[in-house]
């Protein structure tokens, strides 16, 4: 009876991978701040008549994205914003929905544990939390600044690839329960801490990139594989304190997160080539390979965004890339327990 929980769980996790990518969108069009208002069951309905467009458009037009970047926006370009935001809040309730009925339903038929329904009631909270945080990124952009602060971004970005992971993990097991081996094979345990490391890398990356979308730091250094004719460019540390150039400064934000990736260009096929090392059942040989390939993808897709400037296309492949490239990795974790 476990199997249509995992199922119901991969189709939140394709529900929040949606999320992410349209987020990511969300974010390229500066689409985030069209709506000013957080109305969790009234700001579902969208607006019908032109007098919603207009009491929209109104409130709009007091914030500081209009009034210092879309100054004089019409109702028709203010739709062309509008409408992402709006899909993207009600993808977030349609998430909620989709796992809070499933889930009473299954309590109801005492097909949930207590230790699953813990877990479960976890990520709801969690779920909850995440709501919460989009809405104070939001508000960053309200007051003064019409773009929204990169540490509330990153949280929120962060906060979702943790829901994801939770829910992707739980499924997982659920389909594939822990089994202790017959025997302890010590490299089968170092390939299990050495994926442990890659995936919490990944999440790592998945940070700096916030960072680098909430500076826009993509729209920078648009060469590869240098950074402007240099391997470790100037500029690195030019802030004061020392410590906000992590986080402020285009230049060290964008080669941190270049970095990482060069660390996992070498990390991850070594790990594969060691997982070649091991006698390993099928599926788990899959996940290996599927890892690999995925890291080429993404790679692939964060060198084209890159010199590309970040065009939307590819500034929302690369993000839901980044969710594909996480899963391979957990999926593996997953299978070498």
């Amino acid at each position: 009876m476990q199997k249509p929980i995992a199922i119901w769980l991969f189709i939140c996790c394709a529900l929040v991978f949606a999320m992410i990518v349209v987020g990511g969108v969300t974010r390229l069009t500066d689409s985030g701040l069209s709506i000013v208002e957080w109305q969790p069951i009234v700001g579902t309905m969208p607006p019908i008549t032109q007098q919603d467009w207009d009491v929209l458009l109104e409130k709009y037009r007091a914030t500081p994205q209009y009034q210092q970047v879309n100054k004089g926006m019409s109702v028709d370009e203010f739709k062309s914003i509008f409408w992402w935001e709006y899909f993207h809040r009600v993808l977030g309730r349609l998430i909620g929905l989709v796992f809070f009925v499933p889930f009473v339903y299954f309590l109801v038929k005492k097909q949930i544990d207590r230790p699953l329904g813990i877990k479960l009631a976890g990520i709801f909270v969690l779920g909850g939390l995440q709501g919460f945080m989009g809405w104070y990124m939001v508000m960053s952009g309200l007051v003064n600044d019409p773009h929204v602060s990169q540490y509330r971004l990153t949280a929120h970005l962060g906060l979702a690839f943790v829901i994801f992971a939770a829910m992707f993990w739980v499924a997982l097991g659920l389909l594939s329960p822990k089994s202790a081996p017959a025997k302890p094979d010590e490299k089968l345990q170092n390939l299990r801490r050495f994926s442990f490391s890659l995936s919490s890398l990944i999440f790592i990356m998945v940070l700096s990139g916030g960072f680098v979308a909430g500076i826009r730091a993509g729209l920078a250094y648009n060469t590869f594989p240098l950074m402007n004719g240099h391997i470790i460019p100037p500029d690195l540390f030019v802030l004061e304190p020392w410590y906000r150039n992590f986080f402020d400064n285009i230049t060290l934000v964008q080669f941190d997160h270049r970095l990482i990736a060069w660390i996992l260009a070498f990390s991850v096929p070594f790990f594969w080539f060691k997982s070649r090392q091991v006698q390993l059942p099928g599926t788990t040989r899959l996940a290996c390979n599927v890892f690999l390939l995925m890291l080429g993808v993404q790679i692939s897709l964060g060198i084209a965004t890159l010199l590309n400037a970040v065009p939307i296309s590819l500034g929302a492949s690369h993000q839901g890339g980044a969710v594909l490239l996480f899963a391979a990795s957990l999926w593996v974790s997953h299978r070498l327990r």
